[in-house]
């Protein structure tokens, strides 16, 4: 996790977001380095494909959730009771929210589930002020990628964007900064997809 305050350098803070007890103690050491929570961001997440069910492991399916859903749960529980009127939370979620590849079963179910819980805790949330958005994107050239799919796939990804091509992450992240800033203060509850033109609903 990396936190960061206007005008102060910046504090990494390594460990395993499947572990709860982490998750917590990151929110706090943030709140006590900086005395005030405005932002969290949950991007982490971890995915592998297989072609077939029976090559899913049950480890497998724990570790996408723990990590996709678990931790992303823990870390807003921990961050919204601190956080002020007009601070926000935005969530990962992906295309396979709403467009599950068959290859993808627990990550595309982790995404799912954190779709559902953005829009639920948006609710709560506001009763803070504070707004809770996703973003939804397609395929984006991250090190997830090359490190979790076959070659074949890699050299084929985002070939069925209307682009014929994967994002690169400088191409999402006009999102999260627009539902980071005050620009988006009438927005909650909403998840923001950057897919390529890929029409996923």
């Amino acid at each position: 996790m990396w936190v960061e305050s206007a005008g102060r350098r910046g504090v990494k803070l390594p460990g395993d977001i499947r572990d709860e007890v982490h998750c917590k103690a990151m929110i706090d050491r943030a709140f006590d380095e900086f005395g005030r929570l405005d932002l969290l961001v949950n991007n982490a997440a971890y995915q592998v494909t297989h072609e077939n069910i029976e090559e899913f492991t049950t480890e497998e399916f724990e570790r996408a959730f723990h990590t996709n859903v678990f931790a992303t749960f823990w870390l807003c529980r921990a961050a919204l009771p601190r956080m002020q009127p007009g601070s926000a939370i935005i969530n990962t979620a992906s295309i396979q929210s709403y467009d599950p590849s068959p290859t993808l079963v627990p990550y595309a179910a982790t995404k799912a589930a954190i779709v559902n819980m953005t829009k639920s805790l948006s609710q709560l949330a506001m009763k803070n002020g504070v707004r809770v958005n996703a973003v939804a994107p397609g395929p984006v050239w991250t090190p997830l990628i090359p490190s979790t799919m076959k070659q074949d796939s890699v050299k084929k990804f985002g070939a069925d964007t209307v682009f014929e091509r994967a994002a690169q992450p400088v191409e999402i992240a006009p999102l999260f900064v627009f539902l980071a800033s005050n620009e988006s203060r009438y927005v909650s509850g909403e998840v923001y997809g950057a897919t390529g033109g890929k029409m996923p609903y």
